[in-house]
């Protein structure tokens, strides 16, 4: 017979209680799980998910991360012909990576995928600050968002490459972000100029053929044989991104205040030199 004023609940056992007084230092030490909006340490990176509208109509969802010890910043998402592109702003050496994981069609003889990487000057007000990006959070995960500002179209001429063994000195971040596309990274003369400025080593940097051989050349789309050099073309879309920050006045407050953010849409075009057709399949357009 169990003692009055318990309510029949049996005593715990000391096994059980034992694992309650260690639940607080074993949840600290595994981690609690973090989801959209959850609070995030001092210093950890932070990542939001957001499913936004590309320009097609379609939707997909867009995972941003941000580590503002490192000062950076990461964007990617899955195109709907299973393309993963990402983009990477590193602050501190003034570095902008584009990614692109694309998918090889087998019956053209093409691998399992492709990897390509763009590499150019990240100018500070192109997106909100690190920092800022760690904080955001939203209030409804499932709303499908769309930029509210269409930036326009940057075309852009790749003549030079970086070379991947020397990329940390570039940017640490290239190592991982480019690892696949390690015979493939493209960046300009005029980013080049201005790393040069900053301290980056010459050797980092491979030239091309000059830009007056690359202009007799015909885009890849106008060649049939596929081992013949070409001009390749490829475009990449960042869907939706914050732009940069709103700030409001208040009737209280002397200064204005940050209270929001502007998303903004963004299209680039790449042409950089390729050895064969072979290596740019999907540039179809004359």
């Amino acid at each position: 017979m169990r003692p009055p004023g318990r309510g029949g609940v049996p005593p715990a056992s000391p096994a059980l209680l034992l694992l309650l007084l260690l639940l607080p230092g074993l949840m600290q030490l595994l981690g609690a799980p973090r989801g959209v909006g959850a609070g995030t340490a001092a210093g950890a990176p932070s990542e939001l998910r957001v499913r936004v509208r590309l320009p097609d109509g379609q939707v997909t969802e867009e995972s941003l991360q941000a580590d503002s010890d490192a000062d950076s910043i990461s964007l990617e998402l899955r195109k709907p012909d299973g393309t993963l592109i990402s983009f990477t702003f590193d602050f501190k050496k003034d570095v902008k990576i584009f990614r692109a994981l694309i998918l090889g069609e087998l019956e053209k003889g093409q691998s399992q995928f492709q990897a390509l990487c763009f590499v150019t000057r990240l100018h500070h007000n192109e997106i909100i600050p690190s920092e800022a990006m760690a904080k955001l959070r939203q209030k409804n995960p499932r709303a499908v968002r769309q930029a509210e500002e269409v930036r326009g179209l940057e075309q852009m001429h790749m003549d030079i490459t970086v070379n991947f063994s020397q990329g940390d000195l570039l940017s640490p971040h290239l190592r991982n972000v480019c690892a696949e596309a390690a015979d493939a990274i493209y960046t300009r003369q005029e980013d080049v100029r201005f790393w040069l400025e900053q301290g980056v080593d010459s050797f980092v940097f491979e030239a091309l053929p000059k830009a007056s051989e690359q202009m007799l050349l015909p885009r890849c789309g106008q060649v049939g044989d596929r081992g013949k050099p070409c001009v390749c073309r490829y475009g990449l879309s960042l869907a939706w991104y914050p732009c940069m920050l709103k700030y409001c006045h208040g009737r209280d407050r002397p200064t204005p205040y940050k209270c929001g953010i502007r998303s903004c849409q963004k299209s680039y075009s790449f042409d950089f030199y390729v050895p064969q057709r072979q290596l740019c399949l999907w540039d179809e357009d004359p």
